[in-house]
C-alpha cells in the first residue's frame, strides 16, 4: 500500500490536516526553518560569488533525523509549507536536507486549511518555484549583510550589543523624523465662530459654522474676530440656500495583512504582533464543536484584496438569503491603480461565510472571537451594497457674510448593517424639515472660539504599518516583526498606543544617518523591495541584486570604521562621587540608555541614574532642570528637586523668558516659543540665546 508523507510548518496544523487525510498519509511538522546561516560567522562566501553557507539550525538535528526516517518510508513526499516566499524557501531547504530523490518531492499549497482545499492541493502538486526561493534567499542575505557588518560598529560607538537591520533601521528613521517634526512644530492661532439660531420658535436651536463671504475666510486672531463680530452686529439672518442631495458610501475591501493590523489596532487595541498571533491560530485550526479542528480564516499574509469565485458567490448567496437581495453588491471593487501588490493569494476572509461569529463563539477565546468577528464582518460587508445618505446643506446670509450647516441621514444602510467604522458612526446635525430659502432666523448667540493648530500625531503601530505600506517598505510578513524588534531593542517605547523614540533610538538613528545614509533612505529601501519582487517574477537574477548591493555597503562600512578609529571613545567622567568608594563616576550605556557607573567595577558595582543638566533654572522652584527619561525610555525635562517640585516639559526649556507674558520659553527647531500656548509668542533662536 502506498505511503505518503505531508510536511507542514507548524505542529498546530498537523492535527487539523491529519483529520482530512486517510490512513495512508503521515503528517509531520518542520517547526519553521530547518537550515539557516551559522550564528557565529558571516555565512556568505563573498569571494565565491556570494555563495550562501547553510547549516542545520541548532536543536533541529533530532527533528530532521525523524523527518528523514519518515521520508525514506514514503513513496511520495508533499511539502505543504505556507503559500508565500518564506514557505517556499522552507520547502526548498527541506528538499535539500532530506536527501531524497527529487522525483519523490512535490510542492503543494492551500490558502485555507479546510478539507476541500487540502484534498484539492494534493490533486494539483507542482515543482518548487525557485524564483520565490531566490527572492527569499536574496532578502535574507541582504538583511544578513546589513546586520553582520553594521552591528559591530554600533557596539564600538555605543558600547552595547545593539543591532542594525535593513528594514528596522528605516522604520526607526520614519519614527525619528516624525518626532523631529513634532518637536519643531510651532502652533498657529486661528478662530472659529458658531452661531445658534432659533427656527420658528423651535426649542432646539440650529447651530451653524461661520464660512466667510463667497470664499471661505480664515480668522487668524482676536482682532480679526472682533472685526467680524462688529460687522455682524444688528444684521438680519436669512436662509439663502437649502440644497438637498444624495451621497453614497461604498463598502470596504476585504482585509489584507496591513489593513487587518490597522483595524485591529484601532478597534480592538491589539498590537500588530498579537493580531498576527491570533490570526495564525484561526488559520491553522481551532476545535469547533460538532466540526472538529478546522481552519476558520484564509492565509493571513497577503497584500491582495482578490477573492475566489466560489467564496464570492457563496458570500453573495448568503447575504441575499439573510439580508435580502437589495443588500447584495452587483459590482466588484478593486484597489486603486498604481498600488504595488504581489497578489500571491486571496484577501483574508472566513473559510465559510455561513460559519458566523456567534455560531462558533463558544469554541474561541475572547480575543480569537473578536478578531474572527472583525474579519467575518469586513468580508460580508465587502460583498454588500453601498450605503446611501440623504444630505441637506443650508446657507444662512448675514450682510456680506455666510454661515453654513450640513446634515445627512442614512436612507439605506447597505453594508453598514454588518460593519461600521469610527467615521461611519459620527452623527451630524439633525435639521428641521421646515427650513426653506428666504426664511428669517433669530440669533440666539454667537460663540467665538480660539484654537491652535496641532502638531502631526505620534505614530501608532497602525499608522506606522500604513506608512510603511504606502512607502513600499517591507512586505505583509515583515510589518509585525519589524515593529516588535525596534520596541524590544528599546529604540522605541510604546505608551498607550503611541510610539516614542528613546535616547538609545536617537543615538542609533543618528549614527545610521551619518555613516549609512543609503541604508536608512526610504526610497532606496523601497527600490530594494521592488527588486526582490522582480526576482520573484523571474525578471532579475538574485545574485545580481546581491552583487550590486554588497560593494557599496562594504565601502560605507570601511569608511565608517576609519572614522571610528580616529575617535578614542573614553568613558565620560562626571563630578558625581561614588557613595561606596569615592571615585568619580562615569557615564555608561545600558539597555535603557545612559546611566552612571563606578569605574572601579568589578570591585565596586555601584550605579545611579544619569540626569544631564541643561544649564536652565526650574521656572517653578529655581532648581536645576535636568534631562530625564520615563520608565519606557522617552526623554523629558524635569526638576532635580522632584518629587518636591513637579515641573516637567517634553520640549527643552530655554533660559530666556517670554518678553510678552513672562513665562519660560521652549526650543522648537531653530525657534524659541512661549510655553504658554495662548500667548503665541515666537522668535528666531540665536547662537547667543544659550548664554543669556
Amino acid at each position: 500500500m502506498a505511503k505518503y508523507l505531508v510536511i507542514v510548518e507548524s505542529p498546530a496544523k498537523v492535527k487539523t490536516i491529519k483529520k482530512f487525510l486517510g490512513a495512508n498519509y503521515e503528517v509531520e511538522a518542520s517547526n519553521g526553518h530547518v537550515r539557516d546561516f551559522p550564528k557565529s560567522q558571516f555565512g556568505i562566501d563573498v569571494d565565491n560569488d556570494f555563495e550562501p553557507k547553510y547549516i542545520t539550525i541548532r536543536g533541529k538535528g533530532e527533528l530532521l533525523a525523524k523527518l528523514r526516517k519518515a521520508a525514506k518510508k514514503a513513496d511520495k513526499i508533499y511539502l505543504a509549507t505556507d503559500p508565500d516566499r518564506e514557505g517556499e524557501a522552507i520547502s526548498w531547504h527541506l528538499s535539500q536536507a532530506l536527501k531524497e530523490d527529487p522525483k519523490k518531492m512535490h510542492r503543494i499549497t492551500f490558502n485555507e486549511i479546510t478539507k476541500t482545499a487540502v484534498k484539492d492541493s494534493l490533486k494539483h502538486p507542482r515543482e518548487l518555484n525557485l524564483n520565490l526561493v531566490d527572492a527569499q534567499q536574496a532578502r535574507r542575505m541582504l538583511d544578513r549583510m546589513v546586520g553582520y557588518t553594521i552591528s559591530p560598529l554600533l557596539w564600538v560607538k555605543v558600547k552595547r550589543g545593539l543591532s542594525a537591520g535593513r528594514v528596522q533601521s528605516v522604520a526607526l528613521r520614519i519614527i525619528c523624523d516624525r518626532e523631529d517634526e513634532i518637536n519643531s512644530f510651532i502652533p498657529e492661532e486661528y478662530w472659529s465662530l458658531d452661531g445658534n439660531f432659533i427656527v420658528n420658535g423651535e426649542k432646539k436651536p440650529l447651530e451653524a459654522r461661520f464660512y466667510g463671504t463667497d470664499k471661505r475666510m480664515e480668522i487668524h486672531n482676536k482682532q480679526e474676530m472682533d472685526q467680524v463680530l462688529k460687522a455682524l452686529e444688528g444684521q438680519e439672518y436669512e436662509i439663502s440656500e437649502v440644497k438637498k442631495g444624495e451621497r453614497t458610501k461604498n463598502a470596504p475591501l476585504p482585509f489584507t495583512t496591513s489593513t487587518l493590523q490597522q483595524e485591529a489596532a484601532k478597534t480592538l487595541n491589539f498590537s500588530t504582533q498579537k493580531t498576527m498571533r491570533l490570526a495564525q491560530q484561526l488559520y491553522e485550526g481551532v476545535d469547533i464543536k460538532g466540526s472538529g479542528t478546522v481552519g476558520v480564516i484564509t492565509y493571513l499574509r497577503t497584500d491582495s484584496t482578490r477573492i475566489s469565485e466560489e467564496a464570492d458567490s457563496a458570500a453573495r448567496a448568503y447575504i441575499g438569503d439573510n439580508y435580502g437581495e437589495q443588500y447584495v453588491s452587483h459590482f466588484e471593487k478593486t484597489v486603486k491603480k498604481g498600488q504595488k501588490i504581489q497578489d500571491a493569494h486571496e484577501a483574508i476572509r472566513p473559510t465559510d461565510i455561513s460559519r458566523t461569529p456567534q455560531m462558533i463563539k463558544d469554541s474561541l477565546s475572547r480575543d480569537q472571537f473578536r478578531l474572527y468577528q472583525l474579519i467575518w464582518k469586513r468580508f460580508a460587508a465587502s460583498r454588500m451594497a453601498a450605503a446611501k445618505y440623504e444630505t441637506t446643506s443650508v446657507k444662512i446670509r448675514a450682510g456680506e457674510y455666510t454661515f453654513t450647516v450640513a446634515a445627512s441621514k442614512v436612507a439605506f444602510d447597505g453594508f453598514m448593517c454588518v460593519y461600521t467604522q469610527e467615521d461611519d458612526e459620527k452623527k451630524g446635525n439633525v435639521l428641521s424639515q421646515s427650513l426653506e430659502k428666504g426664511m428669517k432666523l433669530s440669533l440666539k448667540e454667537l460663540k467665538p472660539q480660539q484654537h491652535f493648530t496641532q502638531p502631526p500625531a505620534h505614530y501608532t503601530e497602525a499608522s506606522l504599518v500604513k506608512t510603511m505600506e504606502e512607502l513600499g517598505i517591507g512586505r505583509p510578513s515583515t510589518y509585525a516583526p519589524t515593529i516588535t524588534t525596534i520596541i524590544s531593542r528599546r529604540y522605541v517605547s510604546k505608551e498607550q498606543k503611541n510610539l516614542y523614540v528613546t535616547e538609545l533610538g536617537e543615538v542609533v538613528n543618528n549614527i545610521m544617518k551619518q555613516a549609512f545614509p543609503s541604508i536608512v533612505d526610504v526610497n532606496f529601501t523601497a527600490t530594494m523591495e521592488g527588486l526582490l519582487d522582480c526576482v520573484e517574477a523571474g525578471t532579475v537574477q538574485w545574485k545580481t541584486v546581491v552583487r550590486n548591493f554588497y560593494p557599496d555597503l562594504k565601502a560605507d562600512v570601511d569608511a565608517a570604521q576609519k572614522e571610528l578609529e580616529k575617535v578614542d571613545i573614553q568613558d565620560e567622567v562626571t563630578d558625581v562621587i561614588c557613595d561606596n568608594c569615592g571615585r568619580h563616576m562615569v557615564i555608561k550605556y545600558g539597555p535603557h540608555g545612559r546611566f552612571l557607573a563606578c569605574p572601579g567595577f568589578p570591585e565596586c558595582r555601584n550605579t545611579k541614574p544619569y540626569y544631564e543638566k541643561i544649564g536652565v533654572q526650574c521656572p517653578k522652584c529655581g532648581g536645576e532642570v535636568v534631562l530625564k527619561k520615563t520608565k519606557k525610555g522617552r526623554k523629558y525635562y524635569g526638576c532635580e528637586n522632584n518629587p518636591e517640585c513637579d515641573f516637567m516639559s517634553w520640549q527643552k526649556p530655554s533660559k530666556k523668558k517670554c518678553p510678552k507674558c513672562g513665562n519660560y520659553m521652549v526650543e522648537k527647531g531653530n525657534k524659541l516659543v512661549c510655553s504658554q500656548e495662548t500667548c503665541g509668542y515666537v522668535e528666531q533662536k540665536t547662537t547667543d540665546d544659550e548664554d543669556k
